[in-house]
Formats: C-alpha cells, structure tokens, sequence
C-alpha cells in the first residue's frame, strides 16, 4: 500500500513528545512491512523511511483546506493524528491519542489506542500505540532504585511514588517537567530523553505509573517494558490492557501497590521485553493499522480492535 500520514509536529520530536514517537514509529513499522510511505508534517522534518511533504500547522487546521490537496497520487489512504475540521475527500482515518469530555462520541473514522480508551466513547475500533524495540535498552541486572517517568501532574500519580518512596525508605529517580521539594532518597533528574531516558529504563528495578485518570494508553508503560523493567500501576483506563500478572503488578491503592512492590523483582525482565515485543513493537502496531485501512477501503468501515491477551488484572501478584 501507499500510506499518507499526516502530524501537525516536526518530526522526529526534540524531548519526550509521546505522540510524536508514536508517528515515527508508525511510519518505521509500515516501511518495515514493504509498504510506501508520505509523511505530511511541519517543515524541517526529516524521516528517511518517508518521503516528506511539508506542511505549516496552520494549513493543516485551516477548515477551508481539504487535506486531500496534500496527498500525492496514487496514495491508497490518508492517516491524520490530529482532529479534522473538514473531512477530506480522500480515504482517511484518524488516530485519538488523547481523552475527550466524558460521554463524548467520536466520528466512524475514528481509531482509539485501547479498548478501554474506545468503550469511553462508544466504539470498539482501537490500535494499541506501539515503538521501535531497537530505541530502547535492555538490562536483566536492574540497579537499586525505582523511576517515575512522565508529567508531574496529579492525575498521573506521581505523589504515589514519592509518598511510596518516604514509607518505604526506597531510592525513587524522578523524571518529569518540573522540580518538586523532595527527600534525600529522593532524587529529581530532570526532564529526559534519547539515551539518558533509556538508561534509566534499563537500570530500574520497576517503573511507577500508579495514574489517577483513565489512561488513553500510556506509552510510558510500553518503554519500561522494552527495557526488561517491570511496571506498578493502577486499574485505571488502558493499563489492566497493557501490564499483564507476569510483568507488573496493579493496585487501586496506595498500600496495594507498596505491598506489591516489595515483590515486583520477581518478574523476569526477559518476561517483560517478550511481552512487549509481542503486543507492542512498532510492527505489530503497523500491522494492526493496515488492517484498519484495508477494511475502510474494502467496506467504508473500521473494524473492532483487536486486545492482548492480558485482559483487566483482578488481583495482585
């Protein structure tokens, strides 16, 4: 197939982007499947497995541009990762990575990231997000300390892990948009990416993700596993999809998960990186994606997603 994605983002991401790395990955896992690739995104982006037409943002959203007009010919559909406000006349689909108002419903050509993320919204069609393997580093022997990984935001827990941290006595490394007052065991590292991030994932003993809102996804999740480090988390949104018994553990509260993490090196790091690979490569997603666009090309319709085989966690391990 020739595939056109299109992101309003200059790609590949300086930082953390999360979406961002979802879309090149996308187009690496498409391009690794032998399909062709048009990667319409912000000037200055530079993909080599695409060939890149550019686009300022401001075209992208304008409602008076049909985005089939930035199409090359002969592509078989159009892929957006941003909210159109003209539905192209082109064959198209679009992934939501984010939460909209609770009760929304989205559009039929609608693509979510789990099926937790997509029953919120009245549908089944969904696409688990998926990265390259090869971006991150794998380690079997973890060093003595746990991470917390993400936006310092309330809803993404990470009062949980320093409150886990100060009870239990653990080192905790906190790595995140900006600095909170900490303890001495408790150190903050900044915001991080490329090969600082992926030490970090490596050398964990297990990465926190207790969230406190129903996550889209949490790509986070997907990166610690790669490394061969285990995830705690909560059963909130997409993660009971994502942590099967055998690479983390959930808990719905505080003292669940600090129980849980006295036995989280249990788990194989081995076990964790298999699980990824399987459910979460950058192939796998593109794989689940052209299943998509074959349907809306062959019917005019998406079909249901596809889940792991990890189903809701009910207890911990």
């Amino acid at each position: 197939m020739h595939v056109a994605v299109a992101a309003h983002y200059r790609l590949p991401v300086k930082g953390y982007g999360g979406t961002e790395r979802v879309v090149v990955a996308l187009v690496r896992g498409l391009a690794a499947c032998g399909h062709r690739v048009t990667l319409i995104a912000s000037p200055g982006t530079r993909v080599p497995e695409a060939t890149v037409v550019e686009v300022a943002p401001a075209r992208l959203f304008d409602p008076a541009v049909d985005l089939a007009t930035f199409v090359p010919p002969g592509a078989d559909i159009l892929h957006t990762f941003f909210p159109v406000t003209r539905v192209p006349s082109h064959p198209f689909v679009r992934t939501l990575e984010g939460n909209l108002r609770a009760g929304a419903v989205v559009p039929p050509y609608t693509i979510c990231v789990s099926r937790n993320h997509a029953r919120r919204y009245g549908s089944e069609v969904f696409v688990y997000n998926g990265l390259d393997p090869a971006d991150f580093r794998f380690r079997a022997l973890k060093d003595d300390y746990d991470l917390f990984l993400g936006r310092l935001h309330s809803v993404k827990g990470y009062r949980w892990a320093i409150a886990a941290a100060k009870r239990t006595g653990r080192r905790l490394l906190i790595a995140g948009g900006w600095r909170p007052s900490l303890r001495r065991r408790i150190r903050y590292v900044g915001t991080v990416d490329g090969s600082k991030k992926a030490e970090l994932l490596a050398g964990a003993r297990c990465l926190w993700m207790p969230a406190l809102w129903d996550e889209p996804f949490g790509l986070t999740t997907i990166e610690a596993l790669f490394s061969g480090t285990p995830v705690l988390g909560t059963h909130r949104g997409a993660l009971p999809e994502v942590i099967a018994p055998e690479v983390g553990a959930l808990g719905d509260t505080l003292e669940e998960l600090i129980a849980a993490a006295e036995a989280i090196q249990r788990r194989s790091p081995e076990a964790c990186r298999a699980h990824a690979e399987r459910y979460f490569s950058h192939v796998v997603m593109a794989e689940e994606y052209l299943r998509m666009y074959r349907a809306m090309l062959d019917t005019g319709a998406l079909p249901p997603g596809r889940a792991t085989s990890s189903g809701p966690t009910a207890a911990l391990r």
